[in-house]
């Protein structure tokens, strides 16, 4: 009779693996499995304006919703999946959806909107109360004459 060792670690990381992929695939179903995305966003602050800028690389502009309140963006749209035989794809497909919140309120009826080579750049105008106030104080208008010293004054003497 052959005695055959048991090995308890590489059966105990089998089971493992296999617990974990059960529970990640509990955990993708209770997701929002149509929500698959996120894009990549910058925002820039400028004296008047803020410059949002969104990368959704390969999404056609048909494709995109962008709604914008004086507090944040809110930008939902889809890559859509073309199957032409891809043997391997890194690429983001699916529904996204972003909102972004603002430092500052704007003026969300004169935004203005760019969308080139993938990237959506919005310029969001600030309300005049938000923008940066600069006033100029020239020190060479108020300059002011030296003033001359007083002498104190005698007391007249008594004759």
């Amino acid at each position: 009779m052959a005695i055959i060792r048991w090995r308890t670690y590489p059966e105990i990381n089998a089971f493992n693996r296999q617990m974990d992929q059960i529970f990640d695939d509990m955990l993708r179903v209770k997701r929002q499995p149509e929500m698959t995305w996120k894009p990549a966003v910058e925002l820039q602050n400028t004296n008047d304006n803020l410059i949002l800028r969104v990368q959704i690389p390969g999404v056609e502009a048909k494709d995109l919703d962008i709604q914008v309140t004086k507090e944040a963006v809110a930008i939902t749209g889809e890559n859509r999946y073309e199957n032409k035989g891809q043997i391997r794809s890194e690429f983001h497909y699916g529904k996204f959806q972003r909102v972004i919140p603002l430092p500052v309120a704007i003026q969300n009826d004169q935004v203005q909107a760019e969308y080139k080579n993938g990237i959506l750049t919005l310029t969001l105008p600030k309300v005049t109360e938000a923008r940066q106030k600069v006033v100029k104080i020239n020190l060479a208008d108020n300059t002011t004459e030296p003033v001359a010293k007083v002498a104190p004054t005698e007391e007249p003497q008594a004759a």
